[in-house]
């Protein structure tokens, strides 16, 4: 590789973004449903969890026992924590699901990001170089915007 002392390589973030349509619609429904059904199975998986540990604190103690009414407590303190956090999560899952179902076709929405390495050389504009952009359209590759 032939690099000058006048050049030197940098990375930059690139911001991918999609165009909405019917396809881009239906594949961030069906992940958005995939989630949320994860949360669900997580949920029935912790609801049977915490059973299971409170009644084995049950038969290994003696029910007149104060360490054990405090041991059960903090096991449903802790599934009730766990819980509300897993709601939390569908909560959000849930809203973001319903801003796709509104989402006009043809928008650009942000994907996220990935990062790339650029040449840059005495008197390039930095400023710009660093602003790329790629747009999608159903995974294909639509158009790259900014200085390469």
């Amino acid at each position: 590789m032939d690099v000058s002392p006048s050049s030197l390589t940098l990375k930059r973030p690139i911001t991918v973004k999609a165009v909405v349509t019917p396809l881009w619609k239906e594949e961030a429904q069906k992940q958005l449903q995939g989630q949320i059904n994860q949360i669900d199975g997580n949920l029935q998986q912790l609801e049977i969890q915490g059973q299971r540990m409170i009644s084995e604190l049950q038969k290994q103690g003696n029910t007149e026992d104060p360490n054990l009414a405090q041991q059960v407590s903090n096991v449903q303190n802790k599934l009730n924590q766990d819980k509300s956090q897993l709601l939390q999560q569908k909560n959000q899952i849930l809203q973001q699901l319903q801003q796709v179902q509104t989402l006009e076709l043809n928008n650009e929405v942000s994907q996220g990001q990935m990062e790339s390495f650029f040449q840059v050389n005495v008197g390039d504009n930095l400023i710009r170089k660093m602003q790329v952009e790629i747009l999608l359209r159903d995974g294909i590759i639509e158009e790259i915007r900014g200085e390469m």
